[in-house]
C-alpha cells in the first residue's frame, strides 16, 4: 500500500493569525490545459487549494473559552473562492481565511 506524504510549506512567514483565521499560501494555477494549451496568465482560474502556514489560536466562545482549530500547518486545503483575504509581503502572495472558509482537507 503506498502511502502519500505532504509537501511541507515552501516559505515560513512571520504572521501570527488571531482567533480562527489561517494564513494560507494558494497553489499554483495550472499553465496548460489537459490538450496541451498552454494558458496565459490573464486566463487562468485561481486555484481553490493551498497549504496552511499558520493557525490561529481558535475562535471565542461565550464561557471564555477557545475552539480547538480542526486545521494544523502544513495541511493541503480545500477552501471557498470568495472568503480569502489575499496580502503581498515581499514577493510572495499568502491569503488570510476564516476557519469556515476551509471546506475540506486534502490528504
Amino acid at each position: 500500500m503506498a502511502t502519500a506524504t505532504k509537501k511541507k510549506a515552501k516559505t515560513k512567514v512571520n504572521l501570527q493569525p488571531l482567533g480562527d483565521r489561517l494564513v494560507v499560501q494558494r497553489d499554483d494555477s495550472q499553465e496548460t490545459t489537459a490538450g496541451g494549451i498552454v494558458l496565459p496568465d490573464a486566463a487562468k482560474d485561481k486555484p481553490s487549494r493551498g497549504i496552511v502556514l499558520s493557525v490561529g489560536q481558535g475562535r471565542m466562545l461565550a464561557d471564555g473559552s477557545r475552539s480547538e482549530m480542526q486545521v494544523k500547518e502544513g495541511d493541503r486545503i480545500l477552501f471557498t473562492s470568495y472568503g480569502p483575504e489575499e496580502m503581498k509581503f515581499g514577493d510572495a502572495e499568502y491569503l488570510l481565511m476564516r476557519e469556515d472558509d476551509v471546506l475540506a482537507i486534502i490528504e
